[in-house]
């Protein structure tokens, strides 16, 4: 199977994560998409939810031919993407699932190099962001029919921070997990 990689905080998901995935499933030619929460996060980040939070909101997120991996996960991979290659199953072939907000830091990844001769970055486009500079390898996903949003975890969690409603921005799942786990507050 062809399966698209889409790596991330996921602090917390969101429906951009499932606009996402629904549109490299339409328009990139993949069999699955698998969510895969990170252990640990490169550079590290301030106010990330503990990985148990991220990881069961995460698989609160439904959308056919989607699956959530913990491979990052169960081998406390510190967020550097080339970690992650030798705990793939060998079966499949990958692409890895990037928003072009990460497109000016990308080469400052460890290893990039190696990461672009071993597989195909598929550029997802974000509002307010060029899809530049593309290295070797980095495909833009565009379609006619492709949407896209500037809805970010960041900003969902500073609603939650100010006291605002988060329905429609999460799935009632997360946004009722988020309420009952007292996160972001």
């Amino acid at each position: 199977m062809n399966i698209a990689l889409f790596g991330g905080v996921f602090n917390p998901p969101h429906i951009g994560h499932l606009l996402i995935a629904q549109q490299v499933l339409d328009f990139a030619g993949v069999d699955e998409v698998w969510f895969m929460p990170n252990y640990g996060q490169q550079p590290p980040k301030e106010g990330v939810a503990l990985v148990e939070h991220r990881l069961a909101m995460t698989k609160l997120l439904e959308l056919p031919k989607t699956r959530v991996s913990t491979l990052e996960i169960d081998h406390r991979l510190d967020g550097n993407t080339i970690n992650l290659l030798p705990h793939l199953p060998k079966e499949h072939t990958y692409t890895f699932i990037i928003g072009s907000d990460q497109l000016p830091a990308f080469v400052q990844w460890d290893r990039w190099e190696e990461l672009v001769e071993t597989m195909e970055f598929l550029v997802f486009p974000r509002l307010g962001h060029p899809v530049s500079p593309l290295v070797k390898n980095m495909n833009v996903l565009g379609h006619e029919l492709l949407i896209t949003t500037d809805i970010s975890s960041t900003k969902i969690r500073s609603r939650v921070a100010a006291g605002l409603s988060i329905d429609g921005f999460v799935s009632p799942q997360v946004a009722a997990y988020i309420r009952v786990h007292g996160l972001y507050t």
